[in-house]
């Protein structure tokens, strides 16, 4: 785990490595300082003259300002080490999460991912910040007090090796109970970010269905969840405050107490008054060390959960990957489906599609109908290999989909998803998603084969339009058509739309299956829908059932040869009819 963290040190390694440094030299300054005050009192108590005392305290001043200069430059090399180690690991995190593939991301929750992101790095940055800091200063500052003190005080020092042993031990089993309760808390607040997400992602419908109150009692179950396991695991770390505070100041009564009974009866020749003021100084520096060393250990087992989710997220590994020197041109837009077969997990006995034999040449329309879990979006999505496929092979121009560079088999498959998603920034910014080199002439051209342009000319800065964060401020079907002028920016040779067209009228949609037709006739373009109309004039349609092909031909041979192609026809015409007659 540390071996992975570590990597995303990277350029601030200096500075990590400068803060120890620059603290050894801070914390023997001030150990040194009691040492210096000790034979100063004796001196004085001596009946020293001024000079003596002047030369002193200079000197004093003197290891005062460089230890105060070291401490501060160790606080400026800490903060620049531990910040740019936070930036670093959430840069390498958000890197990694971008080469997931679908599967990855199936794997873990969107919420868990942007827990991970946020709250975990923040833990992280935090034990981190201690560690090259303050849990170096405060074990130096424990051996150099502690052997300055058995050098001053003698037996005195004894007291000191009762209550490291007795804080140690009190430490670990606060930690051992606590570390349990972290791990199980951090696992809530995925599901309390997946609560708030759901809710603000799908606020219309709660709104629309009036639900709020019932959002708020299902996020206030969460979060009062949360709480209880938090204040369970905050309860048994505050048992270590009043623990070391006790050590504390119980050797601090048996220092001054012991040690001026010491100083009395042995009228300073076992312990004078120096060695007494300086060990008052050790046994606090040592007792505090032990305290600040305690708040690290408590940050770090706080830490420690959150960094073993962040290494798992940088740890997994994309279950798709490019081959090395793999094929970078696409030859044509034919697909290939080999006897294929593919279920989304290993583990699962269900198969998402079974025994898929389909051959689509260059250039062809396709439709695809078929029932809500049919697995319409299943087969598309393997033709750009956002899945692998468990069984067959798919092939794209002759090769199959494995022999590509990732990137360059996408960059010619361009699928709009039934989802469509805009993001925040003008219109032209969320159309050059599709090339980011397009010209204001090559957006517009695509906008006219999308049915786009007419609505953006009615938008006072037209292009220019900002677009708030998923598109909340344009229409479904002005979303449909943007995502589908932003898929033909890419001129690819093969154009998935899945239900793309679903929230457009028919007119517009004849509109724009006349528009590919006309202008992109070497590009494959593969329709999925619900309506029969949007792909009866494909050079054929696909029927699925249950992940199975069950028919397949033209709109005439399916009237002719499958009963349920009819069924749907007839349906869908029998319900327009009425409403035109309504």
């Amino acid at each position: 785990m540390i071996k992975v963290l570590a990597r995303s040190i990277r350029e601030y390694k200096k500075a990590s490595i400068l803060t120890p440094l620059l603290v050894t030299v801070e914390v023997i300054l001030e150990c040194l300082i009691p040492f210096v005050i000790a034979n100063l009192v004796n001196q004085m108590q001596a009946g020293c003259s001024m000079d003596v005392i002047i030369k002193y305290g200079v000197a004093l001043i003197a290891m005062s300002i460089i230890s105060l200069i070291f401490g501060g430059a160790a606080g400026a090399t800490c903060a620049t080490a531990s910040a740019g180690f936070a930036r670093n690991l959430r840069k390498d995190m958000f890197y990694k999460i971008q080469d997931y593939s679908f599967e990855n991301i199936d794997k873990f929750s969107v919420s868990s991912l942007v827990t991970r992101l946020t709250t975990d790095i923040t833990n992280v940055h935090m034990a981190f910040m201690m560690i090259i800091r303050v849990a170096i200063r405060c074990p130096l500052m424990l051996i150099f007090s502690f052997s300055m003190g058995f050098i001053m005080g003698g037996r005195l020092a004894m007291i000191f090796l009762v209550t490291i042993p007795l804080l140690a031990i009190g430490l670990f089993l606060v930690i051992r109970a606590a570390t349990p309760l972290f791990r199980r808390v951090f696992r809530k607040y995925d599901a309390l970010n997946d609560s708030v997400q759901e809710n603000v992602q799908a606020m219309r419908v709660v709104k629309s269905y009036v639900r709020e109150n019932y959002e708020k009692k299902k996020f206030k179950a969460a979060a009062e969840d949360v709480q209880k396991d938090f204040t369970r695991a905050e309860r048994i770390m505050a048992i270590n405050s009043p623990m070391m505070q006790f050590c504390v100041y119980a050797g601090m009564v048996f220092v001054m107490s012991y040690g001026s009974y010491t100083v009395i009866t042995s009228r300073g020749l076992d312990l004078n008054v120096g060695q007494m003021s300086s060990m008052l100084t050790y046994s606090f520096q040592i007792l505090m060390s032990l305290m600040m060393v305690s708040m690290v250990f408590v940050m770090i087992t706080m830490s420690l959960e959150s960094a073993e989710r962040i290494v798992e997220v940088l740890s997994e590994e994309s279950t798709l990957q490019s081959p090395e020197n793999g094929l970078t041109q696409v030859k044509d837009g034919s697909i290939d489906f080999d006897n294929v077969s593919f279920k989304y997990s290993k583990k699962s006995d269900r198969k998402a599609l079974a025994d898929i034999n389909l051959h689509i040449k260059s250039g062809e329309v396709i439709g695809i109908l078929g029932d809500t879990g049919s697995s319409k979006s299943s087969l598309i999505q393997l033709i750009p290999r956002l899945y692998d496929v468990s069984e067959g092979s798919v092939k794209v121009g002759g090769s199959d989909v494995r022999e590509y560079d990732l990137e360059s088999l996408r960059n010619q498959v361009a699928v709009v998803l039934q989802k469509n998603v805009l993001f925040s920034g003008t219109i032209k910014d969320n159309l050059r998603w599709g090339n980011p080199n397009a010209t204001d002439e090559e957006i517009q051209e695509a906008c006219h084969l999308s049915q786009a342009d007419e609505f953006i000319q009615q938008f006072p800065d037209k292009y220019d339009t900002w677009i708030e964060q998923g598109g909340s401020n344009v229409s479904g079907g002005q979303k449909q058509r943007l995502c589908i002028a932003r898929a033909l920016l890419k001129k690819p040779k093969i154009l998935i739309l899945d239900d793309s067209t679903s929230a457009v009228d028919t007119r517009t949609d004849a509109l724009i299956r006349k528009g590919f037709r006309e202008f992109i006739p070497e590009t494959t373009k593969i329709i999925i829908a619900q309506r029969i109309a949007s792909v009866q004039d494909a050079d054929r349609i696909i029927l699925m059932e249950g992940g199975r092909i069950s028919a397949i031909g033209s709109h005439d041979e399916l009237m002719k040869s499958s009963a349920v192609y009819r069924d749907i026809y007839t349906s869908q015409n029998r319900v327009g009819g009425d409403k035109n007659a309504q």
